[in-house]
C-alpha cells in the first residue's frame, strides 16, 4: 500500500506516519524500485496497533520502548507486559476521572433544567 492509502485507511496525516517511522515508531517500511513507502500488512498491524494505544492515550516514549523492546525478540516478553499494564492502569484512572466528569455535567445539566425550565414557564405565561 501507498503512504496515501494507509493515510487514507487508518485516518493518520502522512507527514505522521512518516515522523512514527523516523522515531522508530513504526519498524522500517520497505521501498518500491522509485524510492516510494510501501506498506505490507505487517506495516499496517503496526499503524492500527500505534492508532489504537494513541487513541487510548498511550505516550509516544511508552510506546517507542514497547517497540525497540519487541525488536529485541521474545526475551523482552516481561518488560513488555509490564509497559502495557502500566498503560491499562493509567488509562483505566483516566476512565475513572472521564466518567466522574460525565456525571457531575448530567447533574449540572439536571440542575440546570429544574431552574430554567421553570424560568421559561413564567415568562411564557407573562407573554399570554
Amino acid at each position: 500500500m501507498t503512504i496515501a492509502e494507509v493515510s487514507r485507511k487508518y485516518g493518520l496525516s502522512p507527514d505522521t506516519l512518516r515522523y512514527y517511522e523516523r522515531i522508530g515508531l513504526l519498524p522500517k517500511v520497505g521501498r518500491t524500485p522509485g524510492g516510494k513507502r510501501d506498506y505490507t500488512e505487517e506495516n499496517c498491524k503496526w499503524v492500527e496497533f500505534i492508532r489504537c494505544m494513541r487513541a487510548a492515550g498511550v505516550q509516544i516514549e511508552a510506546l517507542c520502548a514497547y517497540v525497540a523492546l519487541f525488536a529485541r525478540g521474545d526475551g523482552t516478553a516481561e518488560e513488555r507486559k509490564q509497559i502495557l499494564i502500566e498503560q491499562r492502569d493509567r488509562l483505566a484512572k483516566r476512565i475513572g476521572q472521564l466518567q466522574e466528569s460525565l456525571a457531575l455535567l448530567n447533574r449540572k445539566i439536571e440542575d440546570d433544567e429544574q431552574v430554567i425550565l421553570p424560568k421559561e414557564k413564567a415568562l411564557k405565561r407573562q407573554g399570554d
